[in-house]
């Protein structure tokens, strides 16, 4: 049997971090705004004849092998952390191939290890019979990454993986309901420039050093979350009608909060790129994911995005040509 997975990364707009559980439960009407971009992870297993484990990273350049599941579970350390991990909880039943890959670059905090977590959940799921729903498949996906980075871990950067599109993520006391936004995503994607401005620090120590500040009690971190959750929820609206002038306010705002609550967010090169991309025709500017390097997402005016794009490789950014995936996860099997 053979079984090959594919699912797109993602870019975050705002109300990042709010989703780590328990912190949305303190503020009215936590949301977090995002959308799938058609940089994709894949895996694909193949059943074997014996009992081996053998695990493969295209992107990491990376293989172990296993004599069977058992010496699997029972190893200390691991090459390739994140498929060990996952196999450990699906526990397949015969030697299996597992071969991934990834096309988001090193740290870009685009969300490729919790893409990866979801097509290689799908692609485990289906091999074993699990028959998890998707939902669930999250959960486990989100709860293997806590195992790995020692930290806990958000909900968010599964969804985009999940469904495509561009999503409202409700965070609530009742739990956590996944929105699609419809909208003109041919417009959207003239509106969008990403670039990679380098690998970051460990984005979950970043996340975790908020969050620890949030449950001390820490009032000014309390307040500019209580403004990003707003900013989010009022990004929701501009983008449902759509109102790209408001959308632009609102971005930039909570690129300004998220940066109060962590100013090694952002890099001296980040800010070079934001201000030059301003210039030539950029109406706002974040980093991805926990910053501190990584990506940065750029809304621009219509007809602006080559004369963006142009001027951020000048100042030495990788320009990832991108567009909204408007589909999730998807799995296929074949014998």
């Amino acid at each position: 049997m053979k079984i090959q997975a594919k699912a797109p990364c993602r870019v975050d707009l705002a109300g990042g971090t709010l989703d780590i559980w328990p912190l949305y439960l303190f503020h009215k009407n936590a949301i977090t705004v995002n959308f799938a971009v058609d940089r994709y992870t894949s895996c694909d297993i193949v059943t074997r004849d014996d009992a081996k484990i053998v695990l493969r990273s295209a992107d990491q350049k990376g293989e172990e092998t296993f004599e069977n599941y058992e010496a699997l579970a029972v190893a200390k350390k691991y090459k390739l952390p994140l498929l060990a991990h996952i196999i450990r909880f699906f526990q397949p039943s015969s030697g299996i191939e597992l071969s991934t890959d990834s096309e988001a670059p090193s740290g870009a905090g685009i969300s490729g290890s919790s893409s990866l977590l979801i097509t290689t959940g799908s692609a485990l799921n289906k091999l074993t019979g699990a028959n998890y729903n998707l939902e669930k498949i999250r959960e486990i996906a989100q709860n293997v990454e806590a195992q790995i980075i020692n930290v806990p871990t958000g909900c968010q950067d599964y969804y985009p993986a999940m469904y495509g599109g561009v999503s409202a993520i409700d965070l609530t006391a009742a739990g956590i309901k996944h929105n699609n936004l419809s909208l003109d995503l041919e417009d959207f994607n003239r509106r969008i420039v990403l670039a990679y401005s380098g690998k970051p620090r460990n984005s979950g120590i970043n996340n975790w050093e908020v969050t620890k500040a949030h449950i001390d009690g820490d009032r000014t971190v309390f307040k500019n979350f209580e403004r990003i959750a707003a900013i989010a929820h009022a990004l929701r609206t501009a983008l449902a009608k759509p109102d790209w002038d408001d959308a632009a306010r609102l971005i930039r705002e909570e690129w300004s909060h998220r940066r109060k609550n962590a100013p090694g967010i952002t890099t001296e090169l980040i800010d070079r790129l934001i201000a030059s991309a301003k210039k030539a025709g950029g109406k706002a500017a974040k980093v991805c994911g926990a910053g501190g390097g990584g990506c940065v997402f750029f809304l621009v005016e219509p007809g602006s995005k080559e004369r963006v794009q142009q001027v951020l490789a000048a100042e030495g950014a990788e320009i990832l040509d991108v567009r909204i995936a408007a589909q999730g996860v998807r799995v296929k099997v074949s014998r």
